[in-house]
């Protein structure tokens, strides 16, 4: 198992040996979720695609991202899973769990070069580190989970990756069928609101943004529809930024009102929502009134995302309208 010390690194392990022929005998036909198949994805456990991939190296930068290259019908791999999934969603966010299949998705495994499965890689700010190769023991998958995990986001941390994976649904409701509380969690997410937020559970948040938009087009007075939008629309433009760059460049230029919108995006997406709105709330008292406007549509975008009786959203609404007058 290689040490998660490295943010440098990039693919190109070899992986040959990692599975052998007898890998046949334990496939299984079940899907990911029902009796006798996979751990299903949710909360913070997702299913990647190479449609999707490219998106999950950008939403990298934003939070750390653990990657699975695994084989869903080799039951051999069930409990490695479940046992990540289950570490992965008790951090809350800190980390995400991405699973490709490789055998669906033969273009990803080739990318890192990888010649069976399981392989593990940690993803921050786009870069891969090779975590494990071949199957651990109980001994290593304990030491990944209790140890390993907490490392990389402390790693993530020091490279300014600093925000939340977002919450994809309970991961058990698909697997709860007839059960109450599985179904309650599972009406959590409206029918209208499927494909936009599969979407992004997937990591295409500008796909996500334009579902939610056409969600809103139905029915304007839709606030879950309103608040997820935004907040799509705020990792599909800067998701992918470099913390410490985007904040620097605030710095340097402080009357550039592209540059605070920049880093105020930063702070929304981690969790900072207070320094975000007063950042753009005081560079319009600064004297900045010719930006007023970009700068004001912002700031409404980020108004729908937290709860209406937030006290920093209503001391914000207060401030922008007495700025604008």
């Amino acid at each position: 198992m290689a040490a998660a010390n490295n943010p440098q690194s990039n693919p190109g392990i070899s992986l040959a040996g990692a599975v052998d022929l007898s890998s046949i005998k334990h496939q299984v036909q079940a899907e990911p979720g029902q009796a006798g198949g996979a751990p299903s994805a949710g909360g913070y456990v997702i299913d990647v695609t190479e449609a999707t991939f490219q998106a999950v190296l950008q939403t990298s930068a934003t939070y750390p991202i653990v990657l699975l290259l695994w084989i869903p019908t080799d039951d051999r791999l069930f409990s490695m899973a479940k046992k990540l999934g289950d570490a992965v969603n008790g951090m809350k966010g800190q980390v995400q769990l991405a699973r490709v299949d490789i055998n669906a998705e033969p273009g990803i495994a080739q990318a890192f070069q990888i010649k069976g499965a399981p392989a593990l890689f940690a993803l921050i700010g786009g870069r891969p580190m090779p975590i494990l190769e071949g199957l651990p023991s109980d001994e290593e998958l304990t030491q990944i989970t209790d140890t390993l995990l907490p490392q990389i986001v402390q790693l993530a941390q020091q490279a300014g990756v600093t925000g939340t994976a977002p919450y994809s649904g309970d991961p058990d409701a698909d697997a709860a069928a007839g059960d109450e509380s599985g179904a309650d969690a599972a009406e959590q997410v409206p029918p209208e609101h499927q494909q936009a937020h599969q979407l992004a559970a997937d990591g295409d948040y500008a796909g996500a943004a334009e579902a939610y938009a056409q969600v809103l087009e139905a029915n304007p007075n839709d606030t879950l529809a309103a608040r997820e939008r935004s907040k799509a629309l705020l990792l599909a433009r800067s998701g992918s930024a470099d913390v410490r760059e985007v904040r620097a460049a605030a710095a340097e230029h402080p009357d550039d009102v592209d540059a605070q919108l920049a880093v105020a995006d930063v702070d929304m997406i981690g969790g900072q929502i207070e320094d975000a709105f007063s950042r753009l709330l005081d560079f319009l008292a600064a004297g900045h009134k010719a930006d007023l406007e970009p700068v004001r549509k912002r700031l409404l975008e980020y108004f729908v995302i937290p709860e209406p009786d937030d006290p920093r959203l209503k001391a914000a609404r207060r401030r922008l309208s007495t700025l604008m007058y």
